[in-house]
């Protein structure tokens, strides 16, 4: 007579969690108090959290599981049996395998539901990262100040402070751990960094990079000084850069940057300061519509309106072509404004003069009213502050710039 074996009390405790489970099924929420759902819930998710614990264990070692069937490994049989991922799988198959082998203190907090699964991932995750000079001992007491913490910070929040962990349990040698983890980083950095331009065809090169964060908080802060206007008061209008899309804006910002970066600080080029020359004919110079070309290796063209627009402030040398291409002019400065000029500029005007404007004089362009190719001098009385976007529209022939009576600009589409 064959014997018949037992099923396995963690198979008899399967049972029957499902035989309650299929209770629960047939009974009805919405009779629940507002006290009792919020209370179930809570239950629930704990009891969901220790079920999975379960299954993390009996993962943990079903090795022979995976190789009755073929498979590679848990993570693929159990992707292949439940349908699931395999992302997922895998991801489920490091944490079951760290609970099992050396995260003793996170296993129990899990199995009890003390920790949600996705704190366990965090905290698993933080304590792997460790420094392989950090010894078990300062390893156990950053596992046990986590699932310490896992009962009043999320996830996200867990994984801050892990990054710190060491710092309480170790500040002895959490200064040293970090300044060689930033030495790497830095090392990382460097390696790196790049930066790299293409020309599309269509008027606009796509630049593309990677830089250390030390140097990207910087040019952020840069560039913040262009994109950050002040809020226009209530009552007036609302700047046109306000309602720019900001991606827009910082990339116009960038070329504002460049366009007031001082060529006497950089390293020189070709025996002279980085400059960029522009060649444009005279006709060109004063038509409305007409295009420049830039030389010295530089690629492209610009129209006329934009080399006006640039030797109004910019130090780009505008090499000005009689019809013989005889050099007419070459040179701009004694038509650019002087830093006293400037200043004053900044105390008259207060802000860009556009109308309903807001921008503030230190990031405005001095602008020529009457244009210097058409004889306008460089003097306080033919000078205007201008922002960015602004200074573009008085440079641009699709649109007029009316003066009214307080001094401000308006401009307007041409019909």
């Amino acid at each position: 007579m064959t014997e018949v074996l037992a099923p396995h009390p963690m198979l008899a405790c399967v049972a029957q969690l499902g035989a309650l489970l299929d209770d629960a099924a047939t009974m009805q929420p919405v009779y629940l108090s507002t006290e009792e759902k919020g209370a179930a819930m809570r239950e629930l998710a704990r009891l969901e959290t220790r079920v999975t614990a379960l299954r993390l264990r009996v993962m943990a070692v079903a090795d022979d599981t995976a190789e009755a069937t073929g498979a590679r490994d848990v993570a693929a049989w159990w992707s292949h049996a439940t349908l699931s991922e395999s992302d997922a799988a895998r991801a489920d198959e490091r944490l079951a395998r760290s609970l099992d082998r050396s995260r003793p203190q996170l296993a129990d907090a899990l199995a009890v539901g003390r920790c949600s699964v996705a704190q366990a991932r965090v905290i698993a995750q933080v304590l792997d990262e460790l420094p392989g000079e950090v010894g078990a001992d300062i390893i156990d007491k950053a596992e046990s100040a986590l699932v310490g913490y896992a009962a009043d910070f999320r996830p996200s929040q867990l994984r801050r402070l892990g990054r710190r962990i060491l710092h309480v349990v170790a500040p002895e040698v959490a200064d040293d751990q970090e300044a060689r983890k930033l030495a790497d980083l830095e090392r990382h950095a460097d390696r790196k960094t790049c930066l790299s331009l293409r020309p599309l065809g269509d008027g606009t090169t796509r630049l593309s990079g990677v830089l250390p964060d030390a140097q990207a908080s910087r040019l952020k802060t840069y560039l913040e000084a262009f994109t950050s206007p002040r809020q226009a008061p209530v009552g007036e209008p609302q700047a046109p850069d306000d309602r720019m899309p900001y991606s827009r804006r910082v990339g116009q910002a960038f070329c504002s940057l460049l366009e007031h970066l001082d060529p006497g600080k950089l390293p020189d080029h070709g025996g002279d300061a980085t400059t960029v020359i522009v060649t444009v004919t005279l006709d060109e110079l004063r038509a409305e519509l007409g295009k420049a070309a830039l030389l010295d290796g530089a690629e492209g063209q610009l129209t006329a309106g934009e080399a006006r627009r640039l030797a109004c402030t910019a130090r780009i040398l505008p090499a000005v072509l009689g019809s013989r291409s005889e050099i007419l002019d070459l040179g701009m400065g004694t038509r650019l404004f002087t830093a006293g000029q400037r200043k004053a500029l900044r105390l008259r005007d207060q802000r860009c003069r556009a109308e309903g404007c807001t921008i503030p004089p230190t990031w405005c362009e001095a602008h020529h009213v009457e244009p210097w190719h058409r004889g306008g001098p460089t003097d306080l009385d033919n000078g205007i502050l201008l922002c960015s976007h602004h200074h573009h529209r008085a440079h641009d022939t699709r649109y007029t710039g009316d003066r009214l009576p307080n001094g401000d600009v308006r401009f307007v589409r041409r019909t």
